[in-house]
């Protein structure tokens, strides 16, 4: 399904800009509704958490908001070798896990 999902995210507009938070909206966020919303979000590495009201099937949901993305990163040490007498390190912080809330509106009635 993961694949479906990330093959509708496809279609997705490109202006679909995730915010660190939104308010929800009577309107989908992005064309092509929710599969599209979480398609697109997978491709982009997320872990996606679905929120929903309703028991309507997935593709006559509603996106109404997409919130809390977050990044769990690791702090690594990298060895850049011998400089002078001493070893030298970095240490980078790497991304290990995203992820990020959909709101879904599946209320068959809307």
């Amino acid at each position: 399904m993961r694949a479906a999902l990330a093959m509708a995210g496809g279609i997705v507009a490109a202006g679909l800009m995730l915010a660190p938070a939104t308010t929800a909206t009577a309107e989908p966020i992005a064309p092509g509704g929710a599969y599209a919303t979480i398609g697109q979000l997978e491709a982009s590495g997320y872990d996606v958490n679905i929120d929903r009201v309703g028991s309507a099937p997935l593709d006559q949901c509603i996106v109404t908001s997409v919130r809390n993305p977050q990044d769990i990163t690791r702090t690594i040490r990298v060895d850049n070798g011998r400089k002078g007498d001493k070893r030298d390190f970095d240490y980078v912080e790497i991304v290990v896990r995203r992820t990020i809330t959909v709101s879904l509106n599946c209320d068959a009635r809307t």
